[in-house]
């Protein structure tokens, strides 16, 4: 199962440097500059600098958490985000494309450092995760949307 290794962060960036801010979504509503910004704002999540509304059943936090990070080797599309991370209600707004995409590499690359200086946060869904399933959610939620956009 691929997880946020420092050498699968740089392919994931590899695939962020396709991305043009005119780039079409294949599904979902945002645009990719917004797309940029709300993996921005989750991982400042996970990494315990941003929060959002915590709401979910022992079936989400056990059942589907198992599902999403073990079983699963793409999320579906469309999937509802909470609204301090949906970039077209609460979430930051986003910037000048390059200047956000350069920041979204530098915070994957910190994220996917094995010597951390950051503490993990709690999911807004699946409450708290292991460092592997923080990896494991990193990945999966970065490949999700690099496949939004076809790349």
């Amino acid at each position: 199962m691929q997880t946020m290794t420092p050498e699968a962060t740089r392919l994931l960036i590899a695939r962020f440097d396709q991305l043009k801010p005119e780039s079409p979504a294949l599904w979902g509503k945002m645009n990719a500059g917004q797309m940029i910004r709300h993996l921005l704002d989750s991982f400042a999540l996970a990494m315990g600098e941003r929060t959002a509304s915590e709401k979910s059943s022992w079936a989400e936090r056990k059942i589907l958490k198992h599902i999403a990070l073990r079983l699963l080797t793409e999320w579906p599309r469309n999937v509802k985000t909470r609204p301090e991370m949906d970039q077209q209600l609460h979430g930051t707004p986003p910037g000048e494309f390059h200047r956000d995409i350069q920041e979204l590499k530098a915070v994957m690359l910190i994220f996917a450092n094995p010597q951390r200086n950051f503490r993990f946060g709690r999911h807004p869904v699946f409450m708290e995760l292991s460092e592997w399933e923080w990896m494991r959610w990193g990945w999966m939620h970065a490949n999700h949307h690099l496949k939004q956009f076809g790349l």
